[in-house]
C-alpha cells in the first residue's frame, strides 16, 4: 500500500486561479501526493473521508506554522474543535494525483473563526474540493467555548469574508 504524501510547500497563490479560486496572498499552502490509503473499496477513487482528514491536517500544519502548536495549545487548556464542515466535492481524486491545497481565514468571532480550504489538481486546473469549517475554540477542562487570544488573532493574516471565492459555482462551471 503506497501512503498518502502531505507536505507543506511554498506554492504561488496565483496557481490555483486557473481553478476559479482566489486565496488570501498569505494562505497557507501544502502538496499531497496521493496514496492508495485513502481509496474507497469498490470505487477507485479517494474516499471522501480522506478530503476531512486533508482538510484537519493542513489547519493544523497552518496553525502550528504561526507558533501555536497542539503542545503549546494543550499546555493552555484550550484546542481547536471543529463546529462545522461545508464541503463541495466537486471531482474525483485517484491514487497517484499530485494535489496542491490552500487554506486561509476571513471571519473571527470572539470563540471562532471561519478556515477556508481549497484543493486543486494542477494537472487539469480543477478543483477538486472546497470547504469552509466553522472552528470553535475551546477551554479543555470546561468543554465551553474560550476567548481567541488576541495574540492569535494576530498572528494570522486577515481576509475580508466577501473573498471572491464562490463556493456554490457548480462543478466545471
Amino acid at each position: 500500500m503506497t501512503p498518502t504524501e502531505f507536505q507543506p510547500a511554498d506554492i504561488p497563490i496565483s496557481s490555483f486561479g486557473p481553478a476559479g479560486i482566489e486565496p488570501c496572498s498569505e494562505a497557507f499552502t501544502a502538496a499531497i501526493r496521493v496514496g492508495d490509503d485513502g481509496v474507497s473499496r469498490g470505487v477507485p477513487h479517494v474516499n471522501n473521508a480522506e478530503y476531512v482528514r486533508w482538510i484537519d491536517q493542513i489547519a493544523e500544519l497552518a496553525t502550528d506554522a504561526a507558533g501555536f502548536t497542539r503542545a503549546w495549545m494543550l499546555a493552555s487548556d484550550r484546542m481547536w474543535f471543529v463546529a462545522r464542515h461545508e464541503i463541495d466535492y466537486r471531482g474525483e481524486v485517484f491514487s497517484g494525483d499530485e494535489l496542491q491545497v490552500a487554506t486561509w481565514l476571513d471571519t473571527w468571532t470572539r470563540t471562532t473563526v471561519r478556515r477556508h480550504t481549497a484543493i486543486v489538481r494542477p494537472a487539469d486546473q480543477r478543483l477538486v474540493c472546497f470547504a469552509a469549517t466553522r472552528w470553535a475554540y475551546v477551554n479543555l477542562t470546561s468543554r465551553r467555548p474560550a476567548r481567541i487570544p488576541t495574540e492569535m488573532q494576530d498572528a494570522f493574516p486577515k481576509r475580508p469574508a466577501a473573498s471572491g471565492v464562490n463556493p456554490t459555482v457548480e462543478p466545471g462551471a
